[in-house]
């Protein structure tokens, strides 16, 4: 078996798995929120941005390869993975206190594992529509991240719900539906894509506090201390 080092620490590694997927299997955490293991990678939301022998990549994306020295930790890494994270917060409406997510959410677990303190940024405001029509699913666009986890989940499941369109401060998701409502849509609470939101975009009615707040997945753990399953909600 082949290694690369993570920091110094040295991490084996399988034929065709991505530095993500080495480490992770290594119990190295490497800060992420488009990355799923079920899923191909995306390289969307550039959390997982590692220095692979001088050199910046994704490590949701980037092979492992013999002889790799990748910087992971480090204070300037840190840096930029916080203010990508305050940028989330500020491009959509995130309000933690009022959220059902809240506690259960891996936006914000990633928040507090790189202790984000504030927004920094003004916010945006943005205005997104919130869809109730579903009998068992609420769709709130103001808190979507543009994972493209949904959308990846959806095809998996073989029903192509969800999809991104526009771009910049015009991107939105989007539901392939004739209305366009989520209620008009094939997607059901059973669905894997009705459970894999990192935020609390996709809702399932009725559990939002099933689970009391203090109880919660990241109430008392650092996100960096739970294994793969447990980080994804499984």
């Amino acid at each position: 078996m082949s290694h690369i080092t993570i920091d110094g620490q040295v991490v084996p590694f399988e034929e065709g798995q991505t530095i993500i997927e080495a480490a992770t299997a290594a119990g190295v955490y490497i800060p992420h929120l488009c990355h799923n293991p079920e899923f191909a990678p995306h390289g969307s939301c550039k959390l997982c941005t590692v220095n692979v022998n001088g050199r910046n990549a994704t490590a949701c994306t980037f092979p492992a390869a013999a002889g790799q020295a990748v910087c992971n930790n480090t204070e300037q890494l840190n840096s930029d993975r916080k203010r990508l994270t305050q940028m989330l917060f500020v491009e959509g409406n995130h309000f933690c206190p009022s959220c059902e997510k809240s506690g259960n959410c891996q936006l914000q677990a990633v928040g507090y594992h790189l202790n984000m303190l504030d927004n920094h940024y003004p916010h945006f405001f943005a205005l997104r529509d919130l869809d109730s029509s579903h009998p068992d699913l609420l769709l709130d666009r103001n808190r979507c991240i543009f994972c493209n986890l949904c959308v990846r989940a959806s095809h998996a499941d073989g029903k192509d719900v969800f999809a991104i369109a526009g771009r910049g401060i015009n991107k939105h998701l989007i539901v392939n539906s004739a209305s366009g409502n989520l209620g008009d849509s094939e997607i059901t609470a059973h669905d894997r894509a009705a459970h894999i939101c990192p935020t609390g975009a996709i809702l399932v009615k009725g559990t939002a506090f099933k689970v009391p707040i203090g109880q919660r997945r990241y109430d008392h753990h650092d996100i960096c201390d739970m294994s793969a399953g447990e980080q994804h909600g499984e």
